[in-house]
């Protein structure tokens, strides 16, 4: 087994790579000869300073139209058994991650991870408030914590629209339990402000929910890769979205994300995301702190 302390840049790189490309902790062990600890370690460096990193980089942002959207995970054990669970740490159960996408640089500037209560929508609407440099069109799902809280974080400064769907039996009887609900059609609402009707939709937050999926192991169903702790799953979620927003090409835009959007003027390499881990772990002072020359 490898050691943290021993992990060259390369080894990091590779590491983090597959973490992107959604292979598990445990599989990126066997796979590279390292400890779960050692790939846990790594993980948490990096999603730290990927966390400061685009809370520094993503403002002023001059999007146009923006879509926000929650997506349902589970950190420990589910909710209904985190009574019963053997020393469930905090936060397990239910976890919502509330995420706003631009519609068209695909940039991903703000998300949250938490409750699905109004608290949690007000503290996720103000973060996304204070990114923007400009008034923007705003679509929302029908969830009502976003009715008060829009206003709250924007005031009438906003073109806000709800896109309600309505869901109906399904006719299809060989259909599971974890088939969803048979969708029969959509509300447009506008809520403040004049919204552009043919631009409310959350097509492209509901297609960056799928992307979380498949690229991050612990959003997976039915398989035993999820959060043990919320602090790995924020970790997970700020690593993801350096990597969808700085590294990886936008297929329909052929530049990443953070370029469309002028945030960066470089192709991001994984490396890149090493070289903040290092910079770091370069200005971090030792046990006894830093060094002093005596005289």
């Amino acid at each position: 087994m490898v050691s943290m302390n021993k992990l060259d840049t390369q080894a990091r790189s590779r590491i983090l790579h597959m973490l992107c490309e959604g292979q598990s902790i445990r599989a990126i062990t066997r796979v590279m000869g390292t400890s779960k600890n050692t790939v846990a370690k790594l993980l948490s460096d990096a999603g730290e300073v990927c966390a400061q990193y685009q809370d520094q980089a993503l403002r002023n942002l001059t999007s146009k139209r923006i879509q926000v959207d929650e997506i349902w995970s589970f950190t420990y054990a589910k909710q209904k058994n985190v009574a019963a669970a053997k020393a469930a740490p905090e936060g397990a159960g239910d976890t919502w991650t509330w995420t706003a996408i631009d519609a068209d640089t695909k940039l991903v500037m703000s998300w949250l991870v938490g409750g699905r209560d109004s608290e949690y929508a007000m503290g996720f609407m103000d973060d996304l408030s204070r990114r923007l440099a400009n008034r923007v069109q705003l679509t929302s799902d029908g969830h009502r914590a976003y009715l008060e809280t829009v206003e709250g974080a924007f005031g009438g400064d906003i073109d806000y629209a709800m896109l309600i769907k309505l869901y109906g039996a399904s006719p299809d009887s060989a259909k599971g339990r974890y088939s969803p609900a048979e969708r029969t059609g959509a509300r447009k609402e506008r809520i403040e402000g004049n919204p552009d009707i043919k631009h409310v939709s959350t097509s492209f937050a509901e297609r960056q929910n799928l992307t979380m999926r498949m690229h991050m192991r612990r959003f997976t169903r039915l398989t035993n890769g999820l959060s043990k702790k919320v602090e790995a799953h924020a970790n997970a979620l700020a690593l993801h979205f350096m990597y969808y927003n700085f590294v990886r090409i936008h297929s329909s835009l052929r530049m990443t994300p953070a370029m469309a959007a002028g945030v960066t003027g470089k192709l991001w390499e994984i490396g890149d995301i090493v070289a903040l881990i290092e910079a770091k772990e370069a200005d971090k002072p030792t046990a006894r702190g830093p060094y002093k020359k005596m005289n």
